[in-house]
């Protein structure tokens, strides 16, 4: 799946507990009738994809939509959803984020230089 818009916002790193863990939220607003603005969460060693975007670029965020389930002290279940994002580009560009972009394959001509008369006799 995929967000397309314009960056609204790019947080700094946050790290939680002794193990390190380590998130970056972005904020993509749609330009659709009714923009939305939606927050995507890079993790890990994904955060460093962040670095090369600011405020204001047109980014495409290929995302995974992620949902868990919590049991609160009172025995009530809870579920909660997030975006996370594994990678981002520029939406001119089409290039990702660490991946350099390759130039289209150069056009061939036919082969000119065919006999009609020699058969060919594979079966396909």
């Amino acid at each position: 799946m995929e967000v397309q818009g314009k960056v609204k916002l790019i947080g700094e790193v946050q790290t939680f507990g002794s193990n390190g863990f380590r998130k970056r939220e972005l904020v993509v607003t749609t330009e659709e009738q009714y923009p939305q603005h939606i927050l995507v969460e890079f993790v890990q060693d994904k955060c460093e994809l962040l670095n090369n975007f600011q405020v204001g670029q047109d980014v495409k965020v290929n995302i995974n939509l992620r949902g868990r389930e919590w049991v609160n002290p009172q025995g009530e279940t809870k579920y909660f959803n997030s975006i996370q994002g594994w990678r981002i580009e520029g939406a001119q560009s089409g290039a990702p984020a660490g991946i350099p972009e390759v130039p289209p394959a150069q056009t061939f001509e036919p082969a000119t230089n065919l006999k009609e008369d020699e058969h060919d006799d594979l079966p396909f």
